[in-house]
């Protein structure tokens, strides 16, 4: 039998370059992910910019106004929104929404307020569109009418009037990956371990290992590491053993140190705020809401104004665009052009 020649061309390329995990591919990989100092400075900046912004409006409104008010500070920003991420565990105990919807609205609600401060969105009505987001995000959708009828002093209006503000915010990337789904595969994966324990210690290890899940979410862990890595910190606070060895069979241990941190983090920073504390802090916000968010105040009312002109203005300028091309060619190209025009101010938006 003749042998058939094949050139190099046609022999099948193999690729030994190792795969990245698919979350690596994932806009939380790429845009929600940030170190303990990054978090910091991006909840000081924003901050600082607020109360900046807060004070030149009362002061243009009534010079020395703002000399009195004790405005809140970064960290007791962070408490307020902690306050309400642990509110949603309650929502969701009451409507018996699933761990997906939980989950997802914790996360929501926590990328909402890196972009935006208390002093201009109070957390309650953000809680409350979050939620109703990630009912509808995770396939699991309510009619608003029922959600906010069983919402005490809640209209529909609270939800609609931001929703589209917090998918803005979330830069419309709705997709989540959970902490909760890595333990599950975590979990699976030690029932194949060469020797694994019982039955019912990998039930209590597993049941053990949901609840510091559920306490992470309290926490920063999600905007720092990977859902397997705080997953696995979780098996490790639950059960040490059966974590190390799942750790071994994947050659894991150079995660450990992680581990380690995030299991701190757990520990230091899964407490729900104290009402007390959390009460104190929302006096101080009414006064120092910012007045331009407030319907009704002479700063919304000017600034309303101030954008209504800015559209008519914008208006007028489009009609004079199509109304001089028609003019000068009403059947040409000139007319088409200017309709492009027309709408490249559309995207100016």
């Amino acid at each position: 039998m003749t042998a058939i020649a094949t050139s190099p061309s046609q022999l099948p390329v193999i690729d030994d370059a190792p795969k990245k995990p698919l979350y690596h591919g994932s806009t939380q990989y790429r845009n929600w992910r940030f170190s303990p100092q990054q978090l910091a400075e991006t909840r000081r900046s924003m901050s600082e910019a607020a109360v900046a912004a807060i004070k030149n409006t009362f002061e243009a409104d009534e010079p020395g106004s703002s000399s009195d008010i004790q405005f809140v500070s970064a960290e007791e920003e962070h408490l307020l929104v902690k306050l309400y991420i642990a509110k949603i565990a309650h929502f969701c105990g009451h409507f018996r929404f699933n761990e997906e919807v939980e989950a997802t609205a914790v996360s929501y609600l926590k990328r909402f307020y890196l972009k935006n401060t208390v002093m201009d969105w109070h957390p309650k009505n953000v809680m409350l569109t979050a939620l109703f987001l990630a009912t509808k995000t995770t396939n699991n959708p309510i009619s608003l009418e029922h959600y906010t009828g069983n919402i005490p002093r809640t209209a529909p209006s609270d939800v609609l009037d931001l929703e589209f503000l917090v998918a803005q915010s979330l830069g419309f990337e709705f997709a989540i990956w959970h902490t909760h789904r890595a333990l599950w595969g975590i979990w699976l994966d030690i029932q194949t371990l060469p020797e694994p324990p019982s039955k019912e210690v990998l039930q209590e290890a597993y049941d053990i290992a949901t609840r510091h899940v559920k306490t992470s979410r309290l926490t920063d862990a999600e905007l720092i590491y990977t859902p397997s890595q705080i997953a696995l910190a979780c098996m490790s606070l639950a059960q040490p053993d059966l974590a190390t060895s799942w750790a071994r069979a994947k050659d894991a241990l150079l995660s450990l140190d992680v581990v380690e941190s995030i299991k701190n983090m757990i520990l230091r920073d899964g407490d729900v705020p104290s009402v007390e504390v959390v009460r104190e802090i929302d006096r101080r916000l009414r006064l120092c809401k910012n007045p331009e968010k407030i319907v009704g105040s002479k700063a919304y009312l000017k600034k309303q104004a101030k954008e209504e002109q800015a559209a008519s203005e914008k208006r007028e300028k489009k009609a004079e665009v199509v109304r001089k091309a028609a003019e000068a060619d009403p059947f040409g190209d000139a007319l088409a052009e200017d309709v492009e025009r027309v709408a490249e101010l559309d995207d100016d938006d």
